[in-house]
């Protein structure tokens, strides 16, 4: 029996319990603890492709989804907000379902599982009332749906973590089998939304199952949300023609340098800044794109939130006669930086977070260029 005491966990917290014990009651059979075993394979190996979800003619893959209504309001927005990262940070767009044949089903079932990949039909993802109402347990199932693995079930994983098999029961062992599958040229992940924690399936209090090395204290087994290299393996297994960067420290910097030659043409640029709390100072230290005179062509725009359908702090900012600084009435910001590819755009900014306000407040009106 499971035997691990709270005080063995702390910074797991009350999540790690409620989650654990909705895994070991659920009914369904799970395969590594949250993948029902409809079909036992990686989709990232996957033959022609049957096992990812199409992608369109415009580049986007579309999945039709449906949220049950068994969710209150609040709960529904969480799952929505899981879901809107996606169509911020990859080519992944999740659509409300219509007549479609193939479509996500988020469903509060007996757990926190999924299957791999596109099965077909009305697919359940189990997001159950509790204990797996979190941004990143959501992500982490859907993730299943689309068709990746647990990180720490990676065929190279034995160079990055110890697995303590002295402290896992024999009939627990197949949820740590590596697997046979594409790591598509991306290094080891220990702050994945996929990974497991210390402690998964340990038998013996205080006895962790997992262990990173060659340092022993990295954190893993966050439920945050996505992680950069989540996204990245996203946009490489869809082969998603998207720049985003995940922005994730109290406190960075970060610049259109990272194009040393022309922007790529008519493609967008987004830095989704999302960190565990707190609101966010956005400050612009330098900024010149060449642009019309209107700054049609060529312009940043500035999210109050992770998503382009929240409020547009700065509207269409090229050539601001002050450098512009902003702060989030939350703890995201979305920053995107739009191209005809004609020009190589230049600015760099900062930010930082802070329990309370700032000095200075958030416009009341869209800060445009020229104001």
């Amino acid at each position: 029996p499971f035997q691990l005491n709270p005080s063995d966990t702390l910074g797991l917290g009350l999540n790690f319990w409620v989650i654990f014990f909705i895994y070991i009651g659920s009914k369904t059979r799970l395969y590594e603890g949250d993948i029902t075993p409809k079909r036992h394979r990686n989709a990232i190996v996957c033959p022609f492709n049957w096992c990812f979800w199409p992608k369109s003619s415009n580049g986007l893959v579309i999945i039709p989804y449906v949220i049950s209504s068994s969710y209150t309001r609040e709960e529904k927005a969480l799952i929505v907000g899981a879901i809107q990262e996606y169509e911020t940070l990859t080519c992944i767009h999740f659509v409300d379902r219509t007549t479609e044949t193939d479509y996500i089903y988020i469903s509060p079932k007996d757990g926190c599982w999924s299957y791999f990949g596109k099965v077909g039909g009305s697919q359940v993802v189990s997001v159950r009332k509790g204990g797996c109402m979190r941004k990143g347990i959501i992500q982490h199932e859907l993730n299943h749906a689309l068709g990746m693995l647990h990180e720490q079930n990676r065929n190279d994983r034995d160079k990055y973590v110890l697995i303590s098999w002295q402290y896992i029961s024999p009939g627990d062992f197949y949820h740590f089998k590596p697997t046979r599958a594409n790591n598509l040229g991306l290094k080891y992940d220990y702050s994945s939304v996929m990974h497991y924690h210390r402690f998964a399936f340990s038998n013996t209090s205080g006895k962790a199952t997992i262990t990173p090395f060659p340092d022993s204290t990295v954190p893993i087994g966050q439920r945050f949300g996505l992680s950069n290299l989540d996204v990245a393996k996203i946009n490489k297994l869809y082969e998603c023609e998207i720049h985003s960067t995940l922005l994730s420290n109290l406190t960075e910097s970060f610049s259109s340098t990272i194009y040393r030659s022309s922007y790529p043409k008519n493609t967008n640029s987004v830095w989704l800044i999302r960190i565990p709390a707190n609101k966010i100072l956005l400050q612009f230290n330098s900024l010149y794109i060449q642009s019309s005179s209107d700054c049609a062509s060529n312009h940043i725009l500035v999210y109050d939130g992770g998503s382009r359908r929240d409020t547009v702090f700065l509207n269409k900012l090229c050539r601001p006669k002050q450098l512009p600084s902003v702060v989030s009435s939350g703890n995201m910001m979305l920053v995107e930086l739009v191209s005809d590819g004609t020009t190589l755009p230049k600015f760099k900014a900062s930010y930082s977070s802070g329990k309370s306000t700032f000095r200075f407040t958030t416009p009341r009106k869209p800060f445009t260029s020229g104001e």
